[in-house]
């Protein structure tokens, strides 16, 4: 009796267990199964952690939010954030809307704010205020990476001695063969149009000054003793291109962690093109809601 008890329970969790649905599942950067402990055991030992989002992915988002707590955990205050989705001419609205200098309907109706910022960044921006955390805005301001889409580095010249405290310091080292800009490029040479190839020909560009930008703002906000936990979209650092390749010329002494989230219709092994993405990897399902379209 006790035997057929228990060979009833054994067939039906696993019944129950077949039909899960689960949300994501992780991997390493080499397609091997691992899990959200093991990522964030070895993002306690890095000095930069940059996790690359989906930007309408709300699993991402959540657990961007699960790895700022487990982080602060162990870290406190020597944890900073940072963010692609607020531009550096903007801290200063950060700062004084943290110290209470400002209201909150103030800090949201001046900031130039993503249309998801209440359900993705919102909690973000909120647990560091409550928990009297750094927050760095690290972006060029987007009216600056439009000059240099529009016209080039060069076009940066023109740029106040005000305007250039919020980018990259010019020139800008460029690196026209990495594959995060030469893929931009290609992609954006099957526009038609004399005109539109004139102006994707510095799409790649505008793209490498948001990453410079963003990799100054976390050398210049880093200290030895510090972990900075960066949110982007999953471009700029992927293959630890992009931000980290500026990084690496600003500071070369940074240890840097990757993350990246992924979408697949089948969630169980990680497809081949994704491998190499990141450190670790979040495979998402295909099917997954979109926080916003």
């Amino acid at each position: 009796m006790k035997v057929s008890l228990l060979l009833f329970c054994l067939a039906f969790s696993l019944q129950v267990f077949s039909q899960d649905k689960p949300a994501y599942k992780v991997f390493t950067g080499e397609g091997k199964k691992s899990d959200f402990k093991d990522l964030v055991r070895d993002a306690k030992k890095a000095d930069v952690v940059f996790f690359g989002e989906l930007h309408d992915n709300p699993i991402a988002h959540w657990l961007e939010l699960e790895l700022t707590k487990e982080l602060f955990a162990e870290k406190g205050k020597s944890l900073i954030l940072a963010a692609e989705m607020f531009e550096t001419d903007n801290q200063i609205l950060i700062d004084e809307y943290f110290s209470g200098i400002i209201k909150e309907s103030s800090f949201e109706s001046e900031i130039r704010l993503w249309k998801n910022y209440g359900t993705d960044y919102k909690p973000l921006l909120n647990f560091a205020k409550e928990k009297e955390l750094k927050f760095v805005a690290s972006n060029i301001p987007r009216r600056y990476a439009s000059v240099v889409s529009a016209g080039g580095f060069e076009a940066l010249q023109k740029l106040s001695a005000e305007g250039l405290k919020y980018i990259a310091p010019l020139p800008v080292e460029y690196d026209s063969t990495l594959a995060c800009y030469k893929d931009m490029l290609s992609m954006g040479g099957e526009i038609g149009g004399a005109m539109s190839k004139k102006v994707s020909s510095n799409l790649p560009k505008a793209q490498a000054m948001k990453d410079a930008t963003m990799a100054k703002s976390v050398a210049n906000n880093w200290q030895k003793g510090q972990m900075v936990l960066h949110f982007n979209g999953s471009y700029h650092s992927n293959r630890h291109m992009g931000i980290i390749w500026y990084l690496n010329k600003y500071n070369p002494d940074i240890k840097v962690a990757t993350i990246t989230a992924v979408l697949q219709d089948d969630i169980d092994k990680m497809d081949d093109e994704n491998k190499g993405q990141a450190d670790f990897i979040i495979v998402i399902p295909t099917s997954m809601t979109r926080t916003y379209k």
